[in-house]
Parts: structure tokens; sequence; C-alpha cells
């Protein structure tokens, strides 16, 4: 009988050291499939935040084909802006010229003698004085443009 109660205890206690693992085993299981369930949440939560992202892709990709466009049509304009602008710089340019042409002719005939003295009965005419201010202004009005064409060039 010693022989069989040893082989009960021995049976009750590998029954034990049994049933402790298999709760241990429960346990872990448990918290696995806890994990699982975290698991899937965290996949489910990137598939979407993936399919926001690409979405938000396609739309900035859209408005950068808008941007695009609107920045090409812009550059034109301003391409034809500053032809437009080059080509007033040039008349005014080609006019500044004249007028200093202008200005130096008057120079000359305000500076040139006059042989023949004028009759007491007619007066002074009056467009030498006005030419003379149209020169003054002339130059005042290069002066600006020049320093206006410096300030643009700097």
């Amino acid at each position: 009988m010693t022989l069989t109660l040893i082989a009960d205890v021995l049976v009750a206690a590998l029954l034990v050291a049994t049933i402790i693992t298999c709760f241990i085993l429960a346990k872990r299981i448990e918290r696995l499939k806890a994990d699982e369930a975290g698991m899937r949440q965290t996949v489910g939560a990137l598939i979407t935040a993936t399919d926001n992202a690409e979405r938000a892709i396609a739309g900035l990709k859209s408005t950068l084909g808008d941007c695009d466009r609107t920045l090409e049509e812009r550059l034109r304009t301003a391409e034809r802006y500053a032809a437009d602008l080059a080509a007033q710089v040039e008349a005014g340019q080609t006019v500044m010229e004249r007028i200093g042409q202008i200005v130096s002719a008057a120079s000359l005939v305000g500076a040139r003698p006059t042989a023949e003295p004028a009759p007491p009965a007619v007066p002074q005419p009056a467009p030498v004085s006005r030419l003379e201010s149209a020169a003054q202004s002339a130059a005042a009005i290069r002066a600006r443009a020049a320093r206006r064409l410096e300030e643009q060039a700097a």
C-alpha cells in the first residue's frame, strides 16, 4: 500500500503542477488575445491613416498642378509686362534724348547773342522763357528718370 500511496501522491503532485501550468498558460493566452485585439485596432488605425494620407496626397498633387498652371500663367503675364515695360523704357529714353537735344538747342538759342537789336515796339517773345522753363523741366525729368533707373538696377 505504501507503493500505491506514493504513486497516488506523485500523481496528485503532477496533477497540481499540470493545473498550475495550465492556469499560467491560460493567462498568457488571454494576454496574447488582448495584445492581438490591440494590434488589430492599431492596424485598423494605420490603414485609416494611410487612406487619409493617400487622399491628402492626391489633393496636394491636384493643388500643386493648379499652382503650377497659375504660376506659369503669371510668369507669361510678367514676361509680357516686362517686355512692354522695356519697350516703354526704350521709348522714354528716346524721348529723353529728344528733350536733351531740345534743351541743348534752347541753350544755344538762349546763349546766342543777337546781331540785330529788336525794335522797342515789339516785346521780347515769351516762347524763349517758356522754352527755358521747358528745358529746365526736361532736365529735372531726365535726372529723376536716371535716378529711378539706377534704383531699379540696384
